[in-house]
Protein backbone atom coordinates (compact mmCIF):
# COMPACT_ATOMS: atom_id res chain seq x y z
CA UNK A 1 0.00 0.00 0.00
CA UNK A 2 2.93 2.38 1.09
CA UNK A 3 4.04 2.20 -2.90
CA UNK A 4 0.72 2.26 -4.62
CA UNK A 5 -0.54 5.06 -2.01
CA UNK A 6 -1.32 7.42 -4.99
CA UNK A 7 -3.50 4.96 -6.73
CA UNK A 8 -5.13 3.90 -3.56
CA UNK A 9 -6.04 8.05 -2.78
CA UNK A 10 -7.36 8.39 -6.13
CA UNK A 11 -9.63 5.29 -5.45
CA UNK A 12 -10.67 6.76 -2.42
CA UNK A 13 -11.82 10.23 -3.52
CA UNK A 14 -13.93 8.38 -6.52
CA UNK A 15 -15.17 5.90 -4.16
CA UNK A 16 -16.52 8.93 -2.37
CA UNK A 17 -17.79 11.37 -5.03
CA UNK A 18 -19.58 7.95 -6.40
CA UNK A 19 -21.20 6.54 -2.44
CA UNK A 20 -21.50 10.41 -1.85
CA UNK A 21 -23.60 11.06 -4.88
CA UNK A 22 -25.91 7.82 -4.62
CA UNK A 23 -26.77 8.84 -0.86
CA UNK A 24 -27.71 12.54 -1.80
CA UNK A 25 -30.03 10.87 -4.82
CA UNK A 26 -31.44 8.15 -2.03
CA UNK A 27 -32.50 10.80 1.12
CA UNK A 28 -34.21 13.32 1.22
CA UNK A 29 -31.93 16.55 1.97
CA UNK A 30 -34.29 17.07 5.30
CA UNK A 31 -33.95 13.77 6.20
CA UNK A 32 -32.15 13.07 9.77
CA UNK A 33 -30.38 10.10 8.24
CA UNK A 34 -28.91 11.42 5.74
CA UNK A 35 -27.29 13.82 8.34
CA UNK A 36 -26.15 11.13 10.61
CA UNK A 37 -24.66 8.60 7.93
CA UNK A 38 -22.32 11.87 6.38
CA UNK A 39 -21.47 12.73 9.98
CA UNK A 40 -20.27 8.97 10.20
CA UNK A 41 -18.32 8.94 6.78
CA UNK A 42 -16.63 12.67 7.96
CA UNK A 43 -14.96 10.69 10.88
CA UNK A 44 -12.64 8.95 8.78
CA UNK A 45 -11.46 12.01 7.72
CA UNK A 46 -11.75 13.80 11.43
CA UNK A 47 -9.55 11.24 12.74
CA UNK A 48 -7.02 11.42 9.85
CA UNK A 49 -6.23 15.07 10.64
CA UNK A 50 -6.58 14.83 14.30
CA UNK A 51 -3.33 12.26 13.74
CA UNK A 52 -1.82 14.52 11.67
CA UNK A 53 -1.73 17.43 13.70
CA UNK A 54 -0.62 15.09 16.56
CA UNK A 55 2.82 14.79 14.28
CA UNK A 56 2.56 18.16 13.26
CA UNK A 57 4.09 19.97 16.38
CA UNK A 58 7.02 17.48 17.28
CA UNK A 59 8.14 16.68 14.00
CA UNK A 60 8.36 20.62 13.17
CA UNK A 61 10.23 21.11 16.52
CA UNK A 62 12.92 18.17 15.78
CA UNK A 63 13.42 19.00 12.55
CA UNK A 64 14.30 23.23 12.53
CA UNK A 65 16.40 22.12 16.18
CA UNK A 66 18.34 19.49 14.30
CA UNK A 67 18.57 21.48 10.98
CA UNK A 68 19.94 24.87 12.89
CA UNK A 69 22.02 22.78 15.22
CA UNK A 70 23.42 21.11 12.13
CA UNK A 71 23.36 24.16 9.83
CA UNK A 72 26.74 25.66 12.32
CA UNK A 73 26.95 28.65 10.14
CA UNK A 74 25.07 31.48 11.64
CA UNK A 75 24.98 33.23 8.19
CA UNK A 76 24.08 30.33 6.41
CA UNK A 77 21.02 30.78 8.59
CA UNK A 78 20.58 34.25 7.94
CA UNK A 79 20.99 34.04 4.34
CA UNK A 80 18.47 31.61 4.01
CA UNK A 81 15.86 33.25 6.12
CA UNK A 82 16.50 36.19 4.32
CA UNK A 83 15.71 34.55 1.00
CA UNK A 84 13.04 32.29 2.17
CA UNK A 85 10.91 35.56 3.35
CA UNK A 86 11.77 37.42 0.32
CA UNK A 87 10.38 34.83 -1.78
CA UNK A 88 7.36 34.57 0.84
CA UNK A 89 6.51 38.46 0.31
CA UNK A 90 6.99 38.26 -3.49
CA UNK A 91 5.04 34.77 -3.78
CA UNK A 92 2.11 36.39 -1.70
CA UNK A 93 1.85 40.09 -3.71
CA UNK A 94 1.70 37.88 -6.48
CA UNK A 95 -0.80 35.96 -5.69
CA UNK A 96 -3.27 38.78 -3.83
CA UNK A 97 -2.42 40.85 -7.32
CA UNK A 98 -3.35 38.17 -9.40
CA UNK A 99 -6.37 37.19 -7.55
CA UNK A 100 -7.18 41.27 -7.89
CA UNK A 101 -6.63 40.75 -11.83
CA UNK A 102 -8.53 38.24 -12.03
CA UNK A 103 -12.13 38.88 -10.29
CA UNK A 104 -12.01 42.06 -12.00
CA UNK A 105 -11.29 40.90 -15.67
CA UNK A 106 -13.56 38.09 -15.00
CA UNK A 107 -16.05 39.70 -12.77
CA UNK A 108 -17.86 36.73 -11.11
CA UNK A 109 -20.04 38.67 -9.25
CA UNK A 110 -21.80 41.03 -11.15
CA UNK A 111 -25.58 40.90 -11.63
CA UNK A 112 -25.96 37.84 -9.01
CA UNK A 113 -27.69 39.80 -6.23
CA UNK A 114 -27.18 37.13 -3.53
CA UNK A 115 -28.99 36.92 -0.45
CA UNK A 116 -27.36 35.86 2.49
CA UNK A 117 -28.17 32.46 3.23
CA UNK A 118 -26.11 30.92 5.93
CA UNK A 119 -24.74 32.51 8.95
CA UNK A 120 -21.43 33.65 9.13
CA UNK A 121 -20.70 32.23 12.80
CA UNK A 122 -18.29 33.49 15.07
CA UNK A 123 -15.14 34.80 13.31
CA UNK A 124 -13.50 36.84 16.18
CA UNK A 125 -12.46 39.73 13.59
CA UNK A 126 -11.81 42.17 17.03
CA UNK A 127 -8.44 40.55 17.04
CA UNK A 128 -6.91 40.60 14.00
CA UNK A 129 -4.99 43.73 14.28
CA UNK A 130 -0.94 44.06 14.13
CA UNK A 131 -0.61 44.23 17.59
CA UNK A 132 -2.12 40.57 18.35
CA UNK A 133 0.00 39.18 15.57
CA UNK A 134 3.08 40.73 16.85
CA UNK A 135 1.87 39.20 20.18
CA UNK A 136 0.78 35.98 19.02
CA UNK A 137 4.86 35.81 17.51
CA UNK A 138 6.26 34.38 20.63
CA UNK A 139 4.79 31.78 22.70
CA UNK A 140 4.42 32.09 26.32
CA UNK A 141 5.02 28.44 26.93
CA UNK A 142 6.19 25.94 23.89
CA UNK A 143 4.01 23.27 25.88
CA UNK A 144 0.92 24.96 25.19
CA UNK A 145 2.30 26.49 21.51
CA UNK A 146 2.86 22.77 20.81
CA UNK A 147 -1.05 21.96 22.31
CA UNK A 148 -2.12 24.37 20.09
CA UNK A 149 0.21 23.36 16.63
CA UNK A 150 1.01 26.97 16.59
CA UNK A 151 3.60 26.27 13.99
CA UNK A 152 4.53 30.17 14.09
CA UNK A 153 5.46 29.83 17.73
CA UNK A 154 6.66 26.64 17.46
CA UNK A 155 9.19 28.06 15.21
CA UNK A 156 9.83 30.71 17.11
CA UNK A 157 11.29 28.39 19.98
CA UNK A 158 13.32 26.08 17.94
CA UNK A 159 15.41 28.56 15.83
CA UNK A 160 16.42 29.78 19.84
CA UNK A 161 16.68 26.28 21.01
CA UNK A 162 18.73 25.41 17.54
CA UNK A 163 20.92 28.21 17.81
CA UNK A 164 21.18 27.44 21.76
CA UNK A 165 22.33 23.95 21.02
CA UNK A 166 25.17 25.14 18.34
CA UNK A 167 26.31 27.46 21.03
CA UNK A 168 27.05 24.47 23.34
CA UNK A 169 28.96 22.73 21.63
CA UNK A 170 29.72 19.11 22.61
CA UNK A 171 27.79 19.60 25.46
CA UNK A 172 24.87 20.12 23.19
CA UNK A 173 25.63 17.15 20.87
CA UNK A 174 23.36 14.24 22.72
CA UNK A 175 20.32 16.92 22.58
CA UNK A 176 20.81 17.06 18.52
CA UNK A 177 20.72 13.51 18.59
CA UNK A 178 17.68 12.78 20.88
CA UNK A 179 15.95 15.75 18.40
CA UNK A 180 16.77 13.81 15.06
CA UNK A 181 15.70 9.94 16.97
CA UNK A 182 12.38 12.55 17.72
CA UNK A 183 12.04 13.30 14.08
CA UNK A 184 12.98 10.00 12.74
CA UNK A 185 10.20 8.56 14.91
CA UNK A 186 7.75 11.10 13.74
CA UNK A 187 8.43 10.05 10.17
CA UNK A 188 7.62 6.45 10.75
CA UNK A 189 4.41 7.05 12.78
CA UNK A 190 3.62 9.10 9.92
CA UNK A 191 3.92 5.95 7.61
CA UNK A 192 1.55 4.54 9.67
CA UNK A 193 -1.42 7.12 9.30
CA UNK A 194 -0.63 7.56 5.97
CA UNK A 195 -2.23 4.10 5.39
CA UNK A 196 -5.71 5.67 6.91
CA UNK A 197 -5.32 8.51 4.33
CA UNK A 198 -7.41 6.71 1.27
CA UNK A 199 -9.86 6.01 3.84
CA UNK A 200 -10.07 9.75 5.19
CA UNK A 201 -10.58 10.96 1.67
CA UNK A 202 -13.47 8.68 0.99
CA UNK A 203 -15.35 9.68 3.82
CA UNK A 204 -14.52 13.25 3.74
CA UNK A 205 -16.15 13.95 0.05
CA UNK A 206 -18.85 10.88 0.86
CA UNK A 207 -19.60 13.24 3.25
CA UNK A 208 -19.51 16.84 1.36
CA UNK A 209 -21.07 15.06 -1.54
CA UNK A 210 -23.96 13.48 0.41
CA UNK A 211 -25.54 16.72 2.30
CA UNK A 212 -24.68 19.48 -0.46
CA UNK A 213 -24.76 17.41 -3.79
CA UNK A 214 -22.97 17.68 -7.16
CA UNK A 215 -25.39 20.51 -7.93
CA UNK A 216 -24.14 22.82 -5.78
CA UNK A 217 -20.85 22.78 -8.01
CA UNK A 218 -23.45 23.85 -11.00
CA UNK A 219 -25.47 27.18 -8.92
CA UNK A 220 -21.57 27.99 -8.12
CA UNK A 221 -20.02 26.83 -11.47
CA UNK A 222 -18.99 30.42 -12.69
CA UNK A 223 -17.05 30.89 -9.12
CA UNK A 224 -15.44 28.02 -8.77
CA UNK A 225 -14.16 27.41 -12.79
CA UNK A 226 -12.90 31.18 -12.79
CA UNK A 227 -11.40 30.61 -9.45
CA UNK A 228 -9.35 26.95 -10.25
CA UNK A 229 -8.60 29.00 -13.56
CA UNK A 230 -6.96 31.43 -11.50
CA UNK A 231 -5.19 28.56 -9.21
CA UNK A 232 -3.78 27.22 -12.70
CA UNK A 233 -2.39 29.82 -13.76
CA UNK A 234 -0.77 30.59 -10.03
CA UNK A 235 0.73 27.08 -10.71
CA UNK A 236 1.92 27.87 -13.79
CA UNK A 237 3.41 31.06 -12.87
CA UNK A 238 5.25 28.94 -9.80
CA UNK A 239 6.59 26.10 -11.73
CA UNK A 240 7.95 28.74 -14.42
CA UNK A 241 10.00 30.44 -11.56
CA UNK A 242 10.98 27.07 -10.04
CA UNK A 243 12.45 26.22 -13.74
CA UNK A 244 14.60 29.21 -14.24
CA UNK A 245 16.69 27.77 -10.69
CA UNK A 246 15.76 23.52 -11.90
CA UNK A 247 15.59 23.39 -14.79
CA UNK A 248 13.59 20.02 -16.23
CA UNK A 249 14.02 19.22 -12.69
CA UNK A 250 11.02 20.83 -11.64
CA UNK A 251 8.74 18.46 -13.39
CA UNK A 252 10.36 15.95 -11.22
CA UNK A 253 9.71 17.16 -8.37
CA UNK A 254 6.42 18.04 -8.96
CA UNK A 255 5.83 14.03 -9.57
CA UNK A 256 7.36 13.47 -5.86
CA UNK A 257 5.29 15.96 -4.49
CA UNK A 258 1.89 14.44 -5.73
CA UNK A 259 1.30 12.55 -2.83
CA UNK A 260 0.87 15.46 -1.04
CA UNK A 261 -0.60 17.70 -2.83
CA UNK A 262 -3.65 14.84 -3.39
CA UNK A 263 -3.49 14.89 0.53
CA UNK A 264 -3.55 18.46 0.68
CA UNK A 265 -6.66 18.80 -2.00
CA UNK A 266 -8.89 15.69 -0.74
CA UNK A 267 -9.00 16.80 3.00
CA UNK A 268 -9.11 20.13 2.08
CA UNK A 269 -6.04 20.87 4.66
CA UNK A 270 -2.53 21.93 4.06
CA UNK A 271 -1.60 19.99 7.00
CA UNK A 272 -2.50 17.05 6.00
CA UNK A 273 0.34 17.19 3.47
CA UNK A 274 3.19 18.90 5.73
CA UNK A 275 4.43 14.95 7.21
CA UNK A 276 4.74 13.13 3.95
CA UNK A 277 6.32 16.72 1.91
CA UNK A 278 9.48 16.48 4.20
CA UNK A 279 9.59 12.82 3.34
CA UNK A 280 9.39 13.54 -0.35
CA UNK A 281 11.62 16.68 -0.40
CA UNK A 282 14.40 14.16 1.53
CA UNK A 283 13.80 11.89 -1.77
CA UNK A 284 14.00 15.06 -4.08
CA UNK A 285 17.65 15.76 -2.46
CA UNK A 286 16.50 18.75 -0.85
CA UNK A 287 18.49 18.58 2.81
CA UNK A 288 16.61 17.90 6.12
CA UNK A 289 18.29 20.80 7.81
CA UNK A 290 16.74 23.39 5.09
CA UNK A 291 13.33 21.72 4.65
CA UNK A 292 13.03 21.55 8.24
CA UNK A 293 13.59 25.34 8.51
CA UNK A 294 11.89 26.67 5.29
CA UNK A 295 8.73 24.57 5.65
CA UNK A 296 7.43 25.59 8.81
CA UNK A 297 7.88 29.07 8.13
CA UNK A 298 6.13 28.60 5.21
CA UNK A 299 3.56 27.37 6.38
CA UNK A 300 3.28 30.47 8.65
CA UNK A 301 3.95 33.09 6.00
CA UNK A 302 4.14 31.08 2.75
CA UNK A 303 -0.29 30.16 1.46
CA UNK A 304 -0.10 31.57 -2.04
CA UNK A 305 -3.70 29.65 -2.62
CA UNK A 306 -4.83 31.52 0.55
CA UNK A 307 -3.64 34.76 -0.78
CA UNK A 308 -5.65 34.44 -4.62
CA UNK A 309 -8.81 33.32 -2.51
CA UNK A 310 -8.89 35.98 -0.40
CA UNK A 311 -8.32 38.95 -2.64
CA UNK A 312 -10.72 37.37 -5.39
CA UNK A 313 -13.83 36.72 -2.48
CA UNK A 314 -13.20 39.84 -0.86
CA UNK A 315 -14.28 41.46 -4.39
CA UNK A 316 -16.50 38.95 -5.29
CA UNK A 317 -18.89 40.04 -2.24
CA UNK A 318 -18.57 43.68 -3.14
CA UNK A 319 -19.57 42.45 -6.96
CA UNK A 320 -22.54 40.48 -5.68
CA UNK A 321 -23.81 43.09 -3.71
CA UNK A 322 -23.46 45.65 -6.74
CA UNK A 323 -20.54 47.87 -4.85
CA UNK A 324 -18.25 49.55 -6.43
CA UNK A 325 -14.97 49.66 -5.43
CA UNK A 326 -12.20 52.05 -6.97
CA UNK A 327 -8.70 50.98 -8.17
CA UNK A 328 -7.28 52.97 -5.05
CA UNK A 329 -9.58 51.33 -2.39
CA UNK A 330 -8.83 47.91 -4.10
CA UNK A 331 -4.92 48.49 -3.77
CA UNK A 332 -4.93 49.44 -0.27
CA UNK A 333 -7.43 46.26 0.46
CA UNK A 334 -4.89 44.06 -1.48
CA UNK A 335 -2.02 46.07 1.61
CA UNK A 336 -4.41 45.43 4.43
CA UNK A 337 -4.98 41.45 3.26
CA UNK A 338 -0.86 40.82 3.34
CA UNK A 339 -0.45 42.26 6.20
CA UNK A 340 -3.38 40.96 7.73
CA UNK A 341 -2.89 37.36 6.49
CA UNK A 342 0.33 36.48 8.19
CA UNK A 343 -1.12 36.23 11.46
CA UNK A 344 -3.58 33.58 10.78
CA UNK A 345 -1.61 30.22 12.10
CA UNK A 346 -3.70 27.98 13.62
CA UNK A 347 -6.50 30.21 13.43
CA UNK A 348 -9.59 28.25 12.31
CA UNK A 349 -11.61 29.28 9.14
CA UNK A 350 -8.47 31.34 9.02
CA UNK A 351 -9.11 32.72 5.56
CA UNK A 352 -12.60 33.94 6.01
CA UNK A 353 -11.72 35.80 9.57
CA UNK A 354 -9.16 37.34 7.14
CA UNK A 355 -11.65 38.35 4.28
CA UNK A 356 -14.49 39.12 7.16
CA UNK A 357 -11.77 41.64 8.86
CA UNK A 358 -11.12 43.17 5.55
CA UNK A 359 -14.72 43.90 4.54
CA UNK A 360 -15.23 45.46 7.84
CA UNK A 361 -12.68 48.21 7.61
CA UNK A 362 -13.91 48.48 4.18
CA UNK A 363 -17.08 49.07 5.31
CA UNK A 364 -18.30 45.88 3.06
CA UNK A 365 -21.31 43.64 4.01
CA UNK A 366 -19.15 40.75 6.80
CA UNK A 367 -22.89 38.95 5.70
CA UNK A 368 -21.47 38.20 2.23
CA UNK A 369 -19.36 35.64 3.66
CA UNK A 370 -22.11 33.22 4.30
CA UNK A 371 -22.52 33.67 0.07
CA UNK A 372 -19.21 31.37 0.35
CA UNK A 373 -19.42 28.55 3.17
CA UNK A 374 -21.93 26.44 0.71
CA UNK A 375 -18.88 25.85 -1.49
CA UNK A 376 -15.85 26.59 1.34
CA UNK A 377 -14.81 22.90 1.14
CA UNK A 378 -14.73 22.90 -2.73
CA UNK A 379 -12.37 25.93 -2.77
CA UNK A 380 -10.39 25.01 -0.13
CA UNK A 381 -9.00 21.93 -1.59
CA UNK A 382 -8.04 23.85 -4.55
CA UNK A 383 -5.90 26.59 -2.32
CA UNK A 384 -5.09 23.79 -0.03
CA UNK A 385 -3.31 21.95 -2.45
CA UNK A 386 -1.50 25.42 -4.22
CA UNK A 387 -0.08 26.14 -0.83
CA UNK A 388 1.67 22.84 -0.94
CA UNK A 389 3.07 23.20 -4.48
CA UNK A 390 4.08 27.11 -3.27
CA UNK A 391 5.82 25.62 -0.35
CA UNK A 392 8.05 23.06 -1.89
CA UNK A 393 8.51 25.41 -5.14
CA UNK A 394 9.79 27.33 -2.33
CA UNK A 395 12.26 25.01 -0.26
CA UNK A 396 13.68 23.19 -3.44
CA UNK A 397 14.36 26.79 -5.23
CA UNK A 398 16.09 27.91 -1.75
CA UNK A 399 18.45 25.08 -1.94
CA UNK A 400 19.62 25.22 -5.16
CA UNK A 401 20.34 28.46 -4.95
CA UNK A 402 22.49 27.40 -1.77
CA UNK A 403 24.59 25.26 -4.18
CA UNK A 404 22.90 22.46 -1.99
CA UNK A 405 20.60 20.45 -3.93
CA UNK A 406 21.60 16.41 -3.81
CA UNK A 407 20.70 13.55 -6.40
CA UNK A 408 17.48 12.48 -6.61
CA UNK A 409 16.61 9.97 -4.63
CA UNK A 410 13.98 6.51 -6.09
CA UNK A 411 10.40 7.98 -5.16
CA UNK A 412 9.74 4.58 -3.53
CA UNK A 413 13.05 4.16 -1.95
CA UNK A 414 13.56 4.49 2.33
CA UNK A 415 14.39 7.79 2.93
CA UNK A 416 18.35 7.64 4.35
CA UNK A 417 19.06 9.98 7.14
CA UNK A 418 19.92 13.46 6.41
CA UNK A 419 23.73 14.78 7.16
CA UNK A 420 23.87 17.53 9.55
CA UNK A 421 27.64 17.69 9.61
CA UNK A 422 28.93 21.27 10.05
CA UNK A 423 28.58 22.89 6.65
CA UNK A 424 31.53 25.10 4.48
CA UNK A 425 29.50 27.25 2.88
CA UNK A 426 26.72 24.79 3.13
CA UNK A 427 28.07 22.03 1.26
CA UNK A 428 30.50 20.35 3.84
CA UNK A 429 29.24 17.09 4.20
CA UNK A 430 26.58 16.62 1.70
CA UNK A 431 26.54 14.71 -1.75
CA UNK A 432 26.46 17.54 -4.06
CA UNK A 433 24.57 17.21 -7.42
CA UNK A 434 27.72 17.74 -10.37
CA UNK A 435 24.72 18.64 -12.50
CA UNK A 436 23.02 21.12 -9.96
Amino acid sequence: MARKLTQFILAGMIGGVLVGFVLNRTFAPTDPALAAIADYLKLFADVFLKLIKMIIAPLVLATIVTGIAGMGDSAALGRIGGKALAWFITASLLSLGLGLILVNLLQPGTGLAFKAAATVGDLAVKDLTFRHFVLEIFPTSIFDAMAQNNILQILVFSVLAGVGISALGERGAPLVRGADALATLMLHITGYVMRVAPFAVFGALASVIATKGLGILVTYGVLVIEFYGGLLLLWALLIGVGALFLGRRVLTLLRYIRQPILLSFSTASSEAGLPRLFDELDRFGVPRRISGFILPLGYSFNLDGSMLYMSFASIFIAQAYGIHLPAGTQIAMLLTLMVSSKGIAGVPRASLVVIAATLTQFHLPVEGIALLLGIDTFLDMGRSATNVVGNAMATAVITQSEGMLQPLRDPDADVLPAPHDTPEHGRRGLNIDPSA
